[in-house]
């Protein structure tokens, strides 16, 4: 009862703060973001009535499974979008780009924070520095999507995101398995070099066989029936699916296997999209579906925030730094690699703008960063510190960079006066 109360006074006051900031012209995104924060631990919360606000962060936890289905529609909607045709057209580009931006950015972020560790290391130790520069390569799909799609953004740099988002969360997956896998093994007085070499290789290679799998399998059901009623809710249950194996965790021997959901979904996406011949009908009834669902994990975003890091005067600092650098490292890495590939003058201004946002992927290497004795408290902290500012100017930056690229239209005079006439009746 108190959760089904939650899911409901969540949706309605996302969609109802998405009215509330219709006319300042801001992002649908951010509205749900602030939503959020509304009905989370440190406002709403703070009455202490479960259900009609999430009374503390563990509260927000037990909405993890929603937010879990709802990010695997998000990959799988992203994976959609790697027809053959376009990888064609945007493959040297994507893959040139997104190692360059992911790299600078970890670069720069570890030079910043051991520069830090160097003057106080009694704020930062070393271990931090280079965790925290190896999640700095990862970014937010998620937001980015919701901003392409609310906008209709077309055009090669809108095709461009879509695959250096996902190419960005196997080059973040092996740069921070390598750098965590280092802090770790300093931390305990060896390093271990079988698993930080092996572990991030079995985790991307393994995931995309999964999702391809998964991907082959959804094909070849969806041909046993005549509806597309009935081939939508296949397509949703293999989501579900999908999302269930890449959850699974196992060893062998001292080796940790584990899949990224992400790589799963959007897999299974890639391959559905190149081999089934309803996908872009399915796809356009499926993203109906999932809307109410994507409100729901921005919202339950912003209610995870945690305001209260703010206060914390190392944190705040580290914190700053952290973000401003990340944001010079994303830009000039995207820049350097639109140059280099010979994109146009607007793609290479405005491409690394929209890579600001960082999020869920984030935050999940900063729960693992828990394993580091003495710093994964501070590492946590400082990730939650910069979503916080990411997730909520992040969105607002994409839609400048999208529509400063000349990829959202701008909206017809007849249906701005249409919208006028509904306000006024």
């Amino acid at each position: 009862m108190e959760i089904l109360f939650s899911l409901t006074v969540s949706l309605i006051a996302g969609l109802l703060m998405s009215r509330v900031i219709k006319p300042t012209g801001l992002p649908a995104v951010t509205s749900y973001l602030i939503a959020g924060i509304i009905v989370g631990p440190f406002v709403l919360g703070q009455l202490g009535i479960d259900g009609l606000g999430f009374t503390s962060i563990e509260s927000v936890s037990k909405m993890d499974l929603v937010c879990d289905v709802a990010l695997g529609f998000i990959a799988f909607t992203i994976g959609n979008e790697f027809k053959l045709p376009q990888l064609r057209l945007y493959g040297k580009s994507t893959f040139v780009i997104g190692i360059l931006e992911s790299l600078m950015a970890t670069v720069l972020v570890d030079i910043a924070l051991i520069t830090i560790h160097n003057m106080h290391p009694e704020i930062l130790s070393f271990e931090a520095a280079i965790t925290l520069g190896a999640i700095a390569a990862a970014t937010a799909p998620a937001a980015t999507l919701m901003v392409i799609k609310q906008y209709k953004a077309k055009g090669k740099m809108t095709s461009l995101l879509y695959t250096i988002v996902a190419l960005d969360d196997a080059i973040g997956l092996i740069i921070f398995a390598v750098s965590f896998g280092i802090a770790k093994s300093m931390g305990s007085g060896e390093i271990n070099t079988l698993n930080i070499i092996v572990e991030p290789i079995i985790e991307i290679i393994g995931s995309l066989l999964i999702g391809a799998l998964m991907g082959l399998i959804l094909s070849k059901t969806e041909k046993l029936f005549n509806s597309n009623s009935k081939r939508l809710a296949m397509t949703i249950a293999f989501v579900f699916l999908t999302v269930s194996i890449a959850k699974l965790q196992f060893s062998v021997g001292s080796i940790k296997i584990s899949f990224s959901p992400l790589l799963v979904c959007m897999m299974l996406g890639a391959v559905f999209c190149n081999i089934c011949k309803y996908s872009d009908e399915l796809m356009d009834k499926t993203n109906k579906w999932t809307t109410p669902l994507f409100i729901l994990f921005f919202v339950f975003s912003g209610a995870s925030l945690q305001l209260d890091v703010i206060m914390n005067i190392p944190v705040l600092i580290v914190g700053i730094v952290y973000i401003v650098v990340r944001v010079v490292g994303k830009y000039v890495g995207a820049y350097i690699g639109s140059t280099a590939t010979h994109c146009d003058d607007k793609i290479r201004k405005n491409l690394g703008i929209a890579l600001f946002p960082q999020a869920g992927v984030a935050l999940g290497m900063s729960l693992m960063a828990y394993e580091l004795d003495g710093s994964g408290t501070l590492i946590r902290n400082i990730v939650l510190f910069a979503v916080l500012i990411y997730e909520l100017i992040g969105p607002v930056l994409t839609k400048t960079a999208l529509k400063r690229a000349g990829e959202i239209s701008p909206v017809p005079e007849e249906v701005l006066n249409r919208r006028k006439t509904n306000q006024n009746a």
